[in-house]
């Protein structure tokens, strides 16, 4: 089992503790949604559970089946979507789909024209990415998390610029997760969450 142990985690930017104290153990084959008011730090501890952030105190511990990940290897088992992070506007569709698999592989051998249709955009393959609606543009951010083969999925803000057909289409696609997956979420929006077991206020560590 794909496991993450935070041992009294804390960020701090200049003079200013973001949170302190964190003492967590996130399983795989459930989902966490952190949640709080903006600026209360989600996407901060969530860049932290990726590794793509240094932490300021305590130690995150990356395990599976027992054995230590190298923390400089984590990356490799974790996909993510947020705001913050930008696709490559001046690709296709497809061009983007194809150069993202040479990094990280599809879950199932799917296909670049079968993960098109998954994101109901076959009709964009082969539009540049800069032409994509901000919905359109959402969506696959999701997909590339959705359909990556990667343990742990981080989605951040999720339904953000997604309309009601995209919310339900993000709600189908949480639900087609793997049983063995880590799932993190990171929202304010109660309907971004309403099937996940484990609920986290990160104002608990302010």
């Amino acid at each position: 089992m794909l496991t993450i142990s935070a041992e009294g985690i804390g960020k701090k930017y200049r003079r200013e503790w973001i949170f302190r104290r964190v003492n967590l153990t996130l399983n795989a084959g459930t989902s966490y949604t952190f949640v709080g008011p903006n600026g209360s730090g989600k996407s901060t501890l969530l860049q932290l559970l990726t590794g793509s952030l240094p932490t300021t105190e305590g130690n995150l511990i990356f395990s599976l089946n027992n054995k230590l990940i190298d923390p400089d290897n984590w990356f490799r088992q974790v996909s993510i979507a947020a705001p913050y992070l930008e696709l490559v506007e001046e690709l296709t569709l497809d061009e983007l789909l194809i150069f993202h698999q040479t990094f990280k592989p599809f879950r199932a051998n799917l296909t670049p024209e079968a993960i098109a249709d998954r994101l109901l955009l076959t009709h964009a393959r082969h539009k540049e990415i800069k032409y994509f609606s901000s919905g359109m543009k959402q969506r696959v951010k999701l997909g590339l998390a959705f359909f990556s083969n990667s343990p742990v999925v981080i989605l951040d803000e999720p339904t953000a610029n997604l309309d009601r057909q995209g919310a339900a289409w993000y709600h189908e696609q949480v639900r087609q997760l793997g049983p063995d997956q880590l799932l993190l979420i990171g929202s304010n929006q109660p309907d971004e969450y309403d099937f996940c077991p484990n609920v986290l206020d990160v104002m608990q560590w302010k």
